[in-house]
């Protein structure tokens, strides 16, 4: 984003109009975000939103990204559509990227089509970018095909929204006559009306019908009744909105063809935390699982470059005659050396093939697999995921006398050290990158509604540095000016008694919190604000998917502990 906000800046200067890009984000599971709002909203320099958009669609939303809520909801339009055209008009002139992202389809009931008269009369470039439309994804995922050659040939997709006197512009004959699958959006307030419109054209009150709520997410509910049903049966399980109603045989599909909560975990929400650097193989595994997935940087790596530290750590590591160690404790570090080795114009020749034999240490399988990218494969990797299982692993089999260079992060475990040093090894600490700490106040406050409404099952931790990342950003605490993140020092003072602030920081009760954590180390740092501890049964990113499938997988022979039931 940083060349994007440069760009930005260029265009300000002289004068230059930005552009628009009118974008549809689909229902809310991210995966049906298409490849090309996906890249819009990684360079966009402000992104306008409405409330349609997930929890795991905004995560994926750069935190240095100007972000500008315009959310609608039934009844209650705190920005009215006129305040939102002169936004997207405003931020263009000023040179910006703006992406307009919208739930759905922006043509489909979205008012995108107002919203480009507005920029073409301004004079403002635009392109628009479809999206995929509820009116058929959400069926979809309930297992209702809109068409089917043994049901149906034709679907109709109509506004439920009501006027401003309450009353419906529709034609209730016409539809009737039609026999096609019909799609009511936005028309869960307006059910009664639309049912007794059908019943009174003459539909059979005895026809299928279903009202489908918060459709492709984690939550999504739905109800299949007929038309004389539906809305008794939808008052009964307390239906809101976002829903949509579908009328027609198709509906009737629903018990046979369902799919989306079958899946291993089909209606699980997870929040993992992350460095904002790191893929996340992890989310990836369980939304293949079917689990809907925020991610949530927690913590953010600042490389120290120029490094003379590494520089002058490594001129001397390739003199030494006796056995030598070169530890790494994240995969990040791993990254981190092998780029700046580069940017010294150091050959790797050089570090290994020097006096004495060079032997690897790394903390877990992640980092192992880091380190295996470049060839390098560990001569030790400690069974418990933790520094000081690694300490212990290298002292207990290092050669007397010999030397260890540690590359890691500044503010590392100091549990690492002492077993070397106990066992007559020289030891070289030598920092990389530096740990901070990230806050996105919008996906902040998101997550902390998740959290107080029960959506949120468990959060995942891959270290000590991530939990308290997460708990600064759920508490929302003060950045210092000009500063992006907390230093990993100033975040752990005072946190290593557990007190009844630490539980309710944030105004969260992190008792509530089921934590899934890498190792013993993070977990120990989890338990410090009293969260419900979980371990996998080792420090890799397929232990954890193993452990979550444990908890909340169906079919996997244990059911939810009391504590999280009904989560």
């Amino acid at each position: 984003m940083e060349t994007g906000q440069k760009m930005a800046g260029h265009r300000e200067k002289t004068g230059k109009t930005g552009k628009v890009w009118l974008a549809g984000a689909g229902p809310g599971d991210a995966g049906l975000l298409t490849v090309k709002a996906e890249k819009l909203m990684e360079r966009a320099d402000v992104i306008v939103y409405d409330a349609l958009i997930s929890a795991e669609l905004m995560s994926r939303i750069p935190s240095e990204t100007e972000v500008i809520y315009v959310g609608k909801h039934a009844g209650h339009h705190p920005v009215p559509q006129e305040e939102i055209n002169r936004i997207l008009v405003r931020e263009a002139k000023k040179g910006k990227q703006v992406l307009r992202l919208k739930g759905g389809d922006p043509f489909v009931f979205g008012r995108g089509g107002e919203e480009l008269e507005a920029l073409a009369g301004a004079g403002i470039p635009f392109e628009v970018v479809p999206g995929v439309t509820s009116s058929v994804a959400v069926p979809a995922y309930v297992g209702i095909p809109v068409t089917h050659r043994d049901y149906t040939s034709s679907f109709h997709v109509i506004t439920g929204h009501a006027r401003k006197d309450g009353t419906l512009r529709i034609d209730f004959s016409s539809l009737v006559k039609l026999k096609g699958t019909l799609v009511f959006l936005m028309s869960v307030s307006s059910m009664e009306q639309i049912v007794n419109g059908l019943l009174g054209a003459g539909m059979s009150p005895d026809m299928p019908a279903a009202v489908l709520e918060r459709g492709t997410t984690a939550r999504q509910r739905s109800v299949v009744a007929t038309v004389g049903t539906l809305k008794a049966e939808s008052d009964r399980a307390g239906i809101r909105t976002p829903a949509l109603i579908l009328v027609g045989k198709v509906c009737a599909l629903s018990d046979r063809l369902h799919w989306a909560e079958d899946r291993p975990l089909g209606g699980r929400q997870f929040l993992l935390t992350r460095p904002r650097q790191n893929m996340s193989a992890l989310a990836e595994q369980l939304r293949g699982l079917g689990a809907q997935v925020i991610e949530m940087p927690a913590i953010r790596t600042e490389v120290i470059s120029p490094n003379e530290t590494l520089r002058e750590a490594l001129a001397g590591f390739r003199q030494k005659q006796q056995e030598k160690w070169l530890v790494f404790t994240s995969p990040i570090g791993v990254t981190v050396f092998f780029e700046q080795l580069v940017k010294m114009q150091m050959d790797i020749r050089d570090i290994f093939t020097g006096s004495g034999r060079v032997k690897v240490g790394a903390i877990g399988r992640a980092t192992a697999a880091a380190l295996e990218k470049y060839a390098l494969m560990p001569d030790v990797v400690p069974d418990v995921y933790s520094a000081e299982a690694l300490g212990e692993r290298i002292a207990g089999t290092a050669v007397p006398g010999g030397h260890v260079l540690v590359v890691r992060a500044e503010k590392g475990s100091e549990d690492l050290l002492p077993p070397l040093v106990s066992a007559g090894l020289s030891v070289e600490d030598v920092p990389l990158y530096r740990t901070g700490y990230e806050m996105n106040p919008v996906l902040r406050e998101e997550a902390a509604s998740l959290f107080r409404n029960g959506e949120i099952d468990a959060v995942t931790f891959t270290s000590a540095s991530t939990v308290r990342g997460f708990v600064r950003a759920m508490e929302g605490a003060a950045e210092d000016a000009g500063s992006a993140a907390q230093t990993e020092e100033t975040a752990h003072a005072g946190s290593a008694a557990q007190t009844e602030e630490t539980v309710h920081a944030g105004g969260l009760d992190y008792r509530q919190i089921c934590a899934v954590c890498i190792g013993e180390q993070t977990a120990r740092a989890a338990a410090e604000y009293g969260m419900h501890i979980e371990i996998s049964r080792e420090a890799s990113t397929d232990a954890m998917t193993e452990k979550i499938l444990e908890l909340f997988g169906k079919n996997c022979g244990k059911e939810r502990s009391p504590e999280h039931a009904g989560r």
